[in-house]
């Protein structure tokens, strides 16, 4: 009876069925354990579905970590992008107002040339274009005309872009030297 009863028990038991590649995702450490037990004897346990739902489970979980690195990497790789494109604004930037500097100075060295300003930024004001291309003439002040000598009247004053008529050099030397002092003396002024 006893032994009748013991194989009633045991024909009744069912098999417990291995751990599914779910139930291996969820618990590491039932996963770790079963890849050391079927790292142990890799031919015996080839086919057995404990090792094969293991072996699913570790290729998910590499899945997934290669997805993340592809990811963090993507998102790395993006961000030096952003950095590249950054960096290369900035240097157009400041070529182009380098290059508008550049432009500037040389119309302000152009127009310096006739006596004009160059128009600034912020000039709102037109400016009379006629008023600006007027020849301009260096005109010494009245109490420079009144020191001239009566014998000079035919030399322009210091710093006057008047033509000069050529007269005959005086010819006695002391002649000469007056002049000489007299022409440092107006350089002098």
């Amino acid at each position: 009876m006893l032994l009748s009863g013991l194989l009633i028990l045991v024909g009744c038991a069912e098999e417990v069925p291995p751990p599914s590649v779910h139930d291996f995702l969820d618990d590491p450490n039932a996963l770790e354990a079963a890849m050391v037990r079927c790292a142990v004897n890799r031919s015996g346990t080839r086919y057995d579905a404990e090792c094969v739902n293991a072996r699913q489970a570790v290729s998910i979980i590499e899945a997934k970590e290669e997805r993340a690195r592809r990811d963090a990497f993507e998102a790395q790789s993006e961000a030096k992008r952003a950095a590249l494109r950054r960096t290369q604004q900035a240097q157009a930037e400041a070529r182009r107002r380098a290059e508008e500097a550049e432009r500037r100075r040389t119309e302000a060295a152009y127009l310096a040339q006739f006596g004009e300003l160059p128009p600034g930024e912020d000039d709102e004001e037109p400016v009379d274009e006629t008023a600006l291309n007027a020849p301009t003439a260096v005109i010494p002040p009245p109490e420079q005309d009144q020191q001239l000598a009566p014998t000079d009247t035919t030399l322009p004053p210091a710093g006057s872009n008047a033509p000069v008529i050529d007269q005959e050099p005086p010819s006695d030397l002391s002649d000469i030297r007056e002049e000489l002092r007299r022409r440092n003396d107006e350089s002098d002024n």
